[in-house]
């Protein structure tokens, strides 16, 4: 039976962290580090998300402030909103909340964001920085998965790593970053995608699956070797209205040597990881 990698166990763990390192950094600048949290329309998920990263900032001790618009926003007013919090004094790290209605272009919405204020890590700066291997930004998911891993002691360094998924915002950047030369990475990387053959062959030769496909329980017991690890990214609603993730949990846990839950497993290191970004952006900006 899989060991089970706690995420929310973790995340509170790693958020009395922050909230001790935000409060040694407001006594010493003055600054209390802000988080802009810009959400247009009203996707019921994405208001979800952006409730629980507000509540998170007030946990740590940082500011949050919310910007709702109408899903009317034109692509210029929100331009105009973001220019506003790049030169805020006030506001260390902007999230605009994805996705955007289909009105906007999302590529020109995220390379507004200043490139010290980009907590997601999305913007071309910031991948570019990863990219060349000096990161300063890590976007908050795959820092999540990274960190659950390396808290949890699981080996990375020398490991074949299986990346299920190719998405902008999980499986390019954490391919990227678990091939660094650095602590918590030097893994051998493979990603595969729609158009991958044989993905469970490849799967099967992993020694940690990471699944961020989209697809409610994709990967099942076949697809692993035992003792593997396995990380599910994946967030799917089935037509009871059960959460479950991109892996067959129930199957899975009994090949693995240790698996994230869903819900309860990358979910609140993400928004962990977002917090992380924040203060270091504060630090950066009058550290």
């Amino acid at each position: 039976m899989a060991q089970i990698l706690d995420g929310k166990q973790l995340a509170q763990t790693m958020q009395a962290e922050i909230a001790a390192q935000v409060a040694d950094f407001t006594a010493k600048s003055g600054v209390r580090p802000g988080l802009a949290a810009v959400l247009v329309g009203d996707n019921a998920a994405s208001q979800v998300y952006v409730k629980n990263k507000r509540k998170a900032c007030e946990t740590v001790g940082m500011q949050s402030g919310l910007h709702q618009l109408p899903a009317t926003t034109s692509q210029e007013e929100l331009l105009h909103l973001l220019a506003q919090l790049n030169t805020d004094p006030q506001v260390s790290g902007i999230l605009v909340q994805l996705p955007l209605p289909k009105t906007i272009d999302e590529n020109a919405i995220i390379d507004a964001v200043a490139p010290l204020k980009d907590v997601d890590g999305f913007g071309p700066e910031s991948l570019g920085l990863l990219t060349s291997g000096n990161p300063r930004f890590l976007p908050c998911t795959p820092l999540g998965v990274q960190q659950i891993l390396v808290r949890n002691k699981i080996p990375i360094d020398g490991q074949h790593v299986v990346i299920v998924g190719r998405s902008n915002i999980v499986g390019k950047p954490l391919a990227m970053m678990l091939m660094q030369k650095a602590e918590g990475a030097n893994a051998t990387v493979t990603v595969c995608h729609s158009r991958t053959k044989d993905i469970a062959g490849l799967t099967r030769q992993a020694d940690i699956v990471v699944v961020a496909i989209g697809v409610a329980r994709f990967l099942k017991k076949d697809m692993i070797r035992p003792g593997a690890v396995v990380v599910d990214v994946g967030i799917n609603r089935t037509a009871e209205g059960k959460l479950v993730g991109d892996v067959d949990f129930a199957e899975v846990k009994e090949v693995a040597s240790a698996i994230t839950p869903v819900p309860g497993g990358i979910g609140p290191m993400t928004i962990t990881m977002l917090l992380h970004n924040t203060l270091r952006a504060a630090i950066l900006q009058h550290g």
